[in-house]
C-alpha cells in the first residue's frame, strides 16, 4: 500500500432519503403549479379521465416530483433545457406550454432565442425554424392575453 491517499470514489454517492410516492406526487403537483401556473394545472386536472389519470400521476411524480424538484439546476435552467428538447423533438404543443411557463421560471425571450439558435445547430434548422414559428405565435398570444 502506497502513502498516497486513495482517489475519491465518485460512484459512491451519499445516501438519500427515500420519499413515499404520495410525497413525490404532492411535491410534483406543487412544482407543476409553480412552473405552469394554477390555471393550466386546474384545466388539465379537470380534463383528466380514467383513461389518462395513471399517466397524469406518472408525469406528476416522475417529471415534476422527481426531476424538476432536484437540486443542481434552477427552474430557469430546467425550463431552457425542456424548451430545447421540445423544439428539437418537434413537440410543438409542449413547446408552447413551456414557453408560456417562462413567465414563472425566469427564462427570458432572449434566453429562448439563444436556445433556439442552439437547437438549429444541434437539432437541425427545420426543427428550429418550426420552433421559432411556435415561439412567435405563443409570445403573440401571451401579449394578447390569450
Amino acid at each position: 500500500m502506497s502513502g498516497r491517499p486513495s482517489a475519491p470514489r465518485i460512484w459512491a454517492l451519499p445516501a438519500r432519503e427515500t420519499t413515499l410516492a404520495d410525497d413525490k406526487y404532492q411535491q410534483g403537483m406543487a412544482m407543476r403549479r409553480a412552473v405552469l401556473g394554477d390555471a393550466h394545472v386546474d384545466r388539465a386536472e379537470t380534463k383528466k379521465t380514467p383513461f389518462d389519470e395513471d399517466f397524469q400521476k406518472l408525469i406528476t411524480e416522475a417529471a415534476w416530483g422527481s426531476v424538476w424538484t432536484r437540486e443542481g439546476l434552477t427552474k430557469r435552467e430546467r425550463s431552457l433545457l425542456t424548451i430545447a428538447f421540445m423544439a428539437a423533438l418537434g413537440h410543438h404543443d409542449e413547446l408552447a406550454m413551456h414557453i408560456r411557463a417562462t413567465a414563472n421560471t425566469g427564462a427570458t425571450i432572449d434566453d429562448i432565442k439563444e436556445v433556439l439558435l442552439m437547437v438549429a445547430i444541434y437539432g437541425g434548422v427545420p426543427a428550429a425554424n418550426a420552433a421559432i414559428a411556435v415561439a412567435k405565435r405563443t409570445y403573440a398570444e401571451m401579449e394578447d392575453g390569450s
